[in-house]
C-alpha cells in the first residue's frame, strides 16, 4: 500500500536542482479533462510534476528556482480551500498543506501565479520549460519573458533560453531508484496475479468484456489506482489489431485469447504485461507453432537484458529468431539478413520488441541519441513483448510467401517487464506463466 513519503519527493528535488544549477524550472501538474457535459474523466496527474511533489491534485504549477537562495527554492501553487468545491469535489490541500505535508518552502493559490511569477524569475539565467503542452501557463510565462527582455537594458537581467525539463528529468527517470523497484515489484506483481486469475477462469467466461471486468476489478480490490492503460483482451483475430480495445466479442473455442494488462498504483507505477493462451485449454498445431517460436525469441531477448548493451540489440535477437521461426514454417523465405534490411517481415512482426516502463507505461527516456544507441544500465526497467499476428489486413510484400487460410486469425505476443541487474535481469513478472504445459488443461 502507498504511503506518501515526503523525503523520496525531497531527494528527487535536491537532484534535480543541483542538474539545473541556475536556472529556473516550471512544471504544471495535469488538468481534469472533460468527459462529456459537465463530467471529467479521472484526474491523473502529470507524471513529471507528480516524481518532484508526490503533489495529486489538478491544477498545481512547480517552481523549482535554483537560482534563488535555500527557503525559496520550490515553491508550489495550488487551489486554495474553499468549502463549496470541496463539497462537491472533495478535500484539498490548500496553501497550508502543500507547505506542511508537501513540504514547498513556500505555497500560493494558483491564482497568484502570473502576479508572483516575474519575482521569482528574477536573476535566472534560463527558464526551463516543455513549450507545447500547457497553452494558458504557457502564455503567462512567455509574456513575463518577453517583458523581461524588453526591459533587461534598466534591470539588468533576462533569462536568455527556455529548456526542456526532459533534457534533466529523462535521465532521472530512466533509472529507478530502490524504492521505485520496490512500487515497480508491486505493480507488477498485481498485474500478474490478475493474468493468472483471468486464464484460470477462462471457461466461466464467454465474452471478451468479462474478462476485462475480471482483471480490472482484481486491479482495484488489490488497491491498486486501476488500469495502467485501456485493458486489451482481445480472442481470435482481434488480437492482430495491436491496439485492439473494443474488448466485446464472444469467446470462441479453439480461438486464442491475448490479454495485455497492467494496473497503475496510487502512486502511478505501472505494470504491463502480455499473454496469449488457448480459450479451450489446447493450442492447435498452428497456434502451438508460432507460439514455440515467439516464446524462444522472448526468452533468448530476455537473456540479454543486461548492463551494456541497447535495446535495439535485444530487438535483433527477438527479431532474429522470430525470422528464422517462420521460414521453418515456411511464413518467410530468402536470406535473414536480407529480410530485415528490406523489412519484408513487417506484414507479420511490425513493433519494436520493448520499451521503458515506470510512472508512464511507455516510460520517458530516449533509446539512441543521434548514431549513439543508449546501454542498458543497472535499474533501469523494460518490457520484453515479440509477437507475431497474421492476417489479411497487410499485404503480404514482393517476393514472400502468400499465407494459407490455416494460420490466419492468429495473433500471440508474451510480454515481461524486465529490471536491469548488473549480473542477471530479472523478470518481474515471472508469476504470469507462459510455459505452453501451464497454459494447456
Amino acid at each position: 500500500m502507498y504511503h506518501f513519503n515526503y523525503q523520496v519527493y525531497q531527494e528527487r528535488r535536491e537532484i534535480f536542482l543541483s542538474k539545473l544549477n541556475g536556472k529556473a524550472a516550471i512544471i504544471p501538474g495535469a488538468n481534469l479533462v472533460q468527459h462529456h457535459s459537465d463530467c471529467e474523466y479521472p484526474f491523473r496527474q502529470n507524471s513529471d510534476f507528480w516524481y518532484l511533489t508526490g503533489f495529486d491534485e489538478p491544477n498545481a504549477i512547480a517552481l523549482f528556482l535554483s537560482h534563488k537562495s535555500k527557503g525559496e527554492k520550490f515553491i508550489l501553487f495550488v487551489n486554495p480551500k474553499e468549502v463549496n468545491s470541496e463539497v462537491w469535489n472533495g478535500f484539498r490541500w490548500g496553501v497550508e498543506g502543500a507547505e506542511n505535508i508537501f513540504k514547498a518552502e513556500k505555497a500560493h493559490s494558483v491564482d497568484k501565479f502570473d502576479e508572483l511569477l516575474p519575482s521569482y524569475l528574477e536573476g535566472t539565467e534560463e527558464i526551463v520549460f516543455a513549450v507545447g503542452k500547457n497553452p494558458i501557463i504557457e502564455k503567462i510565462i512567455l509574456e513575463t519573458w518577453a517583458n523581461q527582455l524588453q526591459n533587461s537594458s534598466r534591470i539588468g537581467f533576462a533569462p536568455n533560453s527556455i529548456k526542456s525539463p526532459s533534457i534533466y528529468l529523462n535521465d532521472m527517470r530512466i533509472l529507478k531508484s530502490n524504492y521505485e523497484i520496490e512500487r515497480m515489484r508491486e505493480a507488477v506483481q498485481i498485474s500478474a496475479e490478475a493474468h493468472e486469475l483471468a486464464r484460470n477462469n477462462i471457461s466461466q467466461k464467454n465474452n471478451e468484456r468479462q474478462v476485462q471486468g475480471l482483471i480490472e476489478g482484481f486491479f482495484l480490490e488489490k488497491g491498486a489506482r486501476g488500469p495502467a492503460y485501456n485493458s486489451i483482451v482481445a480472442s481470435g483475430d482481434n488480437a492482430c489489431v495491436l491496439h485492439y480495445t473494443s474488448n466485446n466479442s464472444e469467446l470462441k473455442q479453439g480461438d486464442l485469447l491475448l490479454v495485455d494488462a497492467g494496473c497503475s498504483l496510487n502512486d502511478y507505477y505501472n505494470g504491463d504485461i502480455t499473454r496469449t493462451f488457448p480459450i479451450n485449454g489446447k493450442f492447435s498445431g498452428e497456434q502451438r507453432a508460432i507460439y514455440e517460436i515467439i516464446l524462444e525469441a522472448q526468452k533468448h531477448a530476455i537473456n540479454n537484458v543486461v548492463p551494456g548493451v541497447s535495446t535495439n540489440y535485444i530487438h535483433m535477437q527477438a527479431l532474429k529468431i522470430l525470422i528464422n521461426g517462420l521460414k521453418e514454417i515456411h511464413l518467410l523465405s530468402g536470406d535473414t539478413d536480407g529480410i530485415i534490411e528490406t523489412g519484408s517481415y513487417r506484414h507479420l512482426y511490425m513493433h519494436k520488441t520493448g520499451h521503458w516502463l515506470g510512472l508512464d507505461v511507455h516510460d520517458v527516456g530516449a533509446y539512441r541519441l543521434g548514431d549513439y544507441e543508449v546501454p542498458l544500465e543497472s535499474g533501469m526497467i523494460l518490457t520484453v513483448e515479440p509477437g507475431i499476428y497474421i492476417s489479411d489486413r497487410l499485404a503480404v510484400p514482393k517476393g514472400q510467401p502468400e499465407i494459407d487460410q490455416r494460420w490466419k486469425g492468429i495473433g500471440i505476443r508474451i510480454e515481461d517487464d524486465v529490471l536491469v541487474r548488473n549480473e542477471v535481469p530479472e523478470v518481474l513478472s515471472k508469476a504470469a506463466l507462459k510455459e505452453i504445459s501451464d497454459l494447456e488443461i
